[in-house]
């Protein structure tokens, strides 16, 4: 498909010139006639017509060669879709060029082109999302079909790795206990909301009404930068410095401190999250009216108490859900806790303690040399089931919140 899209776009380029150069020159020829549209439309309409038809033809034929088996054999058989896609854009080329004249709409046509293309975008968007689901659903079917659902949703035994080897059904219900998993995921988020929704709401409300221009000019960036590291880079900080720091900590003082504590997996994961938290919330209190601002000050109030029974009140709304991002994050991360977390699922509320989460055995469940139609592989998926319906729980309630305390300002 790589290969389809610069075709077409190259096609497109090509169209784009003679396009523009055929209505220049009618132009030219017809004295006294004002044109409807401007070159640069007709050439857009014929460039945006070979293109979008050569992406649909290739798509089409894509589509029939992966359902049907249809195509070419032989070492050229990879061309095969390039070749007539960009055939396919050159006839539709071609026939945008019969239409460039004094008269024609280009410029209308252009725009239902470009209308048509958003109208795709947002269908493969949807499309992609409802074929996740289906995939996850199906799947966690086919799992639930071996394991009873209540077993799974409220046993209390996370064990995946005794169904290796055995094919008596009855015997893996009580290993698949979503309890212990869920709760290391909570444990682990709860640590880094708690990390990051203090220093995150806390800075934004600096930056929008203490800090100077020239500061948040150059803090804003600098706080957006943790957003921009890497996942992985995180899972070595955590596994290589902050949980060996804890652990140093704790044995100083007594403690007993797991070296794949929750503890630390939550902190960076915490650090990692601000950025939700900080930005978000910086555009909802930016985003409160000045005049607000003036009247609380013209009635003596302090900045301080401006920011707390104002400002803070009518950004609400955009803060939950900055919130409700940051938890959503924080709940579908993987590589932070595949690097510093546990395997092992443990129900428990202490921090210091090793535990798992959702996203650790899902990736632990989907390695290895087990059959996919088996019990244990088939766990990743309705483990991911589960995660789904959890971050779209909290997008709604997210959602729901803004929608029903949002301020509308003139």
């Amino acid at each position: 498909m790589g290969l389809l899209i610069i075709v077409a776009a190259v096609i497109a380029a090509v169209f784009y010139f003679v396009g523009r150069n055929v209505a220049h020159s009618k132009r030219s020829s017809a004295a006294g006639i004002i044109p409807h549209s401007l070159p640069g439309y007709h050439g857009t309409y014929a460039a945006l017509m070979s293109f979008e038809i050569a992406i649909v033809v290739g798509i089409i034929v894509a589509v029939l060669r992966a359902a049907f088996g249809l195509g070419f054999e032989g070492p050229f058989a990879q061309f095969m879709i390039p070749v007539l896609g960009g055939a396919a854009g050159i006839l539709a080329g071609v026939y945008a060029l019969n239409h460039v004249n004094n008269d024609f709409r280009a410029r209308n046509a252009s725009e239902r082109l470009i209308m048509i293309v958003m109208v795709l975008c947002s269908a493969i968007a949807i499309i992609t999302t409802f074929g996740i689901v289906f995939s996850l659903l199906f799947e966690a079917l086919n799992f639930f079909s071996q394991i009873n659902f209540f077993s799974f949703l409220f046993g209390t035994i996370w064990s995946p790795q005794q169904a290796f080897g055995v094919t008596d059904v009855s015997e893996l219900q009580d290993i698949f206990g979503f309890i212990p998993v869920i709760t290391g995921t909570l444990l682990i988020t709860f640590i880094a909301v708690l990390v990051a929704g203090p220093i995150g709401l806390l800075s934004a409300i600096y930056l929008s009404d203490y800090a100077s221009p020239k500061f948040r000019s150059v803090a804003k960036p600098v706080l957006e930068i943790l957003a921009g590291v890497p996942t992985v880079v995180y899972g070595f900080f955590a596994a290589l410095t902050v949980a060996p720091f804890i652990r140093g900590i704790g044995e100083t003082i007594g403690l007993d401190v797991s070296s794949e504590s929750a503890l630390a997996a939550g902190l960076v994961m915490g650090i990692m999250i601000i950025p939700f938290v900080s930005s978000l919330s910086d555009d909802v209190i930016n985003a409160v009216p000045q005049s607000l601002r003036d009247g609380s000050y013209g009635l003596g109030a302090t900045k301080a108490e401006t920011i707390t029974k104002v400002i803070l009140p009518a950004a609400l709304p955009g803060i939950v859900s900055a919130f409700m991002l940051a938890i959503s994050r924080a709940i579908g991360e993987t590589m932070i806790v595949v690097m510093a977390a546990g395997l092992a699922a443990k129900l428990t509320a202490n921090p210091l303690e090793a535990v798992t989460t959702v996203t650790v055995q899902m990736v632990t469940l989907l390695t290895g040399d087990q059959e996919f139609d088996s019990a244990k592989t088939l766990a990743s998926f309705a483990l991911g089931l589960a995660l789904f319906v959890i971050t779209l729980t909290l997008n709604v309630i997210a959602l729901r919140v803004v929608r029903k305390y949002r301020e509308q300002y003139d």
